[in-house]
Order: structure tokens, then sequence, then C-alpha cells
């Protein structure tokens, strides 16, 4: 990787998710979403939100609280279920194009099991977020399960830490990952052989097939809870698309970075925040710039 990274331009891509028209929900994708254990089940109902505003043509949440696992009045069309201890059969049953894993997911024998059977389920996108990364960092047999699917389908996986996920991967403190968040994704892209996006001011991505790249936009109104959930639902949502719509997982991530902060600007710009800003307005201004570029 070079000191300085070049400057994340992704905005040329979005042509490639406009849509014909006699296209169908089929052409979307089927997204499959998985998290939110009891006390946690916002986190992953924002990243649905985030799948389902920004395309997917299925959004399907496999909800770890039963309190939560029901139709939501503000957005029925998420389809939430109960996730069950059968996550093999599930997936096997579900068929999904992309699947994202962590928003809320909470370190529970249900989750472990969840995760192993997501890390081994073969070909398609595997977005991994939050409690999935710290259950992979506490496990050598889930990073080694990690590495060889990235062996067997290289550039189908993306690891999404914030600095203290990525040091809980690397073994190291937070305050070593953000002296040089550089070399601390370079580290992480050797660690787990996936697509790496290491959060926070000025965020970078890399992959073990491309040099890293570094967004200029954001501002510190993101610095709020749900706002990680929210790009993990966006990522999804746009790999998602990009399974019928020739857009591989890496573009699929870098533009979701991308789209992500340049909205959290719009909204400063318009005098939404940067204090008070929130994820679910994210996502709105989110979906209004990606129609207008595409």
């Amino acid at each position: 990787m070079t000191s300085v990274p070049a400057k994340l331009n992704t905005i040329d891509l979005l042509h490639r998710l406009k849509r014909a028209p006699a296209e169908h929900k089929g052409n979307a994708g089927k997204a499959l979403l998985i998290g939110g254990a009891p006390g946690m089940a916002g986190a992953l109902l924002l990243a649905g939100k985030a799948c389902l505003h920004l395309g997917a043509g299925w959004t399907i949440l496999e909800m770890f609280d039963p309190a939560s696992a029901r139709a939501q009045d503000a957005q029925p069309e998420l389809m939430i279920r109960l996730a069950s201890d059968q996550a093999h059969t599930i997936l096997a049953q579900t068929q999904p194009d992309v699947i994202a894993i962590g928003p809320g997911l909470g370190n529970s024998p249900l989750a472990i099991e969840w995760l192993k059977a997501c890390l081994t389920y073969p070909h398609i996108p595997l977005i991994l977020d939050a409690d999935a990364l710290n259950l992979i960092a506490d496990s050598d047999k889930l990073l080694n399960t990690l590495r060889e699917r990235n062996a067997q389908f290289p550039n189908k996986s993306v690891c999404t830490p914030h600095p203290g996920e990525a040091a809980k991967l690397l073994k190291i403190s937070a305050e070593k990952i953000q002296g040089d968040r550089l070399h601390a994704l370079q580290q992480l892209i050797t660690l787990t052989q996936s697509i790496g996006i290491l959060k926070g001011q000025n965020t970078v991505i890399a992959s073990p097939n491309h040099s890293a790249v570094q967004c200029e936009a954001g501002n510190p109104g993101m610095g709020t809870g749900g706002m990680g959930d929210v790009l993990t639902g966006t990522i999804t949502a746009i790999a998602a698309q990009g399974v019928r719509h020739q857009l591989p997982l890496w573009d699929a991530s870098s533009i979701a970075v991308e789209l992500h902060a340049t909205a959290a600007d719009s909204l400063v710009s318009k005098g939404v925040g940067p204090i008070g800003l929130t994820p679910s307005e994210t996502i709105m201004e989110m979906r209004g710039i990606l129609n207008k570029l595409l």
C-alpha cells in the first residue's frame, strides 16, 4: 500500500444499477441479514431499512429477539423471521443472493452457529460486521473458516470494522489502529483475506487485489450508534443488485462507503446536523442521491 491512498471515486459505477423497464424483484436480489439479539433489535432493523430503501428486491431479517421478530407497522415491507437453531437448513431453503451478519448479533451459542453457517455458505457475497467480527476475533476456528472460504471464493467477503473491532481482530490497541490506519488495514486484509473497510474519519477500503482508497466525504455527525448498521445494509443492498447488474462486491462496497458519507454531508449542508444527525435520515438521503445519479 502507498502512504497516501487514492481518493475513493465510485460515482461512474452507479449507472450499472439502472434498471430496464421489465426488471422485477428477482433482478434486484434477495438479501438476508442476521442479528438483532434481545436489546439490540434496532441494529438489525436499521440495516434492514437501509437495505430495503437502497434497492434490494427482497430484504429478509433473521431476528434473534423474539419480541421483535414480527411484522413492523412502520416498515411492513421487511420480511422478519425469528431465527431458529437450524441455520444451515434455513440458508439452504432461502437461497439468498447476499448475506450480511453482525448488526446486534450478540455472542450467544445461536449467534456462533449462524456465523458458522454463513461462513460455510458458498459462492455469494458475505458482509461481516459488528459482533460477527468480534466472534471471529475470539475464535481461531472461525477465522480459519473465513480464510478457507476466501481461498475457495475470492473477493466474496467484506469485513467492516470500526477501530475497536479492528483492534480486537489484530490483538492490538485502538490507539495503534488509529495511529497508522493504512498499515492496520493491510494487516486486517492479510489476516482475513477479505475486502476490508476500516471505518472512521476518512474511511479506507482495500482488498487482497485492490490498493487502498480513501473516502474524503463524511463528518462528525456520523459518530452515532446505528451508522455502521446502515452502512452494512447499504453494502448488502448494492451487492444484491450487483449480482445481476455486473457489479462485484468490491465495487458495491466502495459505492456504499462513498454514498453513505456523501449523504451525511448533504444533510449537514441542509442544516440537518452534524449534531443530532440520525442513521434513519441518512438512509433516505442516500436513496435520493442514488436515484438522482442513475
